[in-house]
């Protein structure tokens, strides 16, 4: 019994130190911020930004973690030079005053030891609100090159532009919903 009980405590270590929080950095070459929004009630302009970065803790065993994400205003991109020109001017974004929309919060919902939400504040145009992003789907890894764990999602949620301040095409009938879907991988840190 006594040379049982080292063995079981190594064994305990050991299994705590596998569940400890581990961090990640986003793959901004993996990652896809990109909204959906209304022109007059005809149509929808889709869009992304091109520059994001952030990071995130997660604690699989615990059922916890957090999330930053930091999205670069001025690498916005519908498609249409003119059309991203615009938007990152003072009529919309604002780039240039308001360079990046931050989103931190923290990881919920829980289930097999994948989050389904993402609960916290986004700042954007200078604005900042509680939004809530739904997990639509979450799995982590072994990255097949470098050996690290790799997690991707699936994240959504929908905004009221207009409560950031972004009120462009209100007085011309524009819906000020914004759907904002984020494809996002972040790789384990060593």
């Amino acid at each position: 019994m006594k040379r049982f009980f080292p063995i079981v405590l190594l064994a305990a270590m050991g299994s705590a130190a596998l569940a400890a929080p581990a961090s990640y950095e986003i793959d901004p070459a993996h990652t896809f911020p990109s909204f959906e929004a209304d022109h007059m009630g005809i149509s929808k302009w889709r869009g992304k930004f091109n520059k994001s970065s952030g990071k995130v803790t997660l604690d699989k065993a615990a059922g916890s973690g957090s999330v930053e994400v930091n999205i670069d205003m001025g690498s916005v991109d519908f498609g249409h030079d003119q059309l991203n020109t615009w938007a990152q001017g003072e009529e919309f974004f604002d780039a240039a005053k308001y360079p990046q929309a931050v989103f931190k919060g923290k990881l919920a919902g829980f289930k097999k030891g994948a989050p389904t939400q993402a609960v916290g504040e986004l700042t954007l145009h200078g604005v900042s609100k509680p939004v809530t992003l739904k997990i639509n789907s979450f799995k982590c890894i072994p990255h097949p090159l470098n050996k690290r764990e790799l997690c991707g999602a699936d994240i959504a949620t929908v905004i009221q532009r207009d409560q950031f301040g972004i009120t462009a095409g209100k007085d011309y009938g524009f819906k000020m919903d914004v759907v904002l879907n984020i494809q996002v991988e972040a790789l384990k840190t060593e």
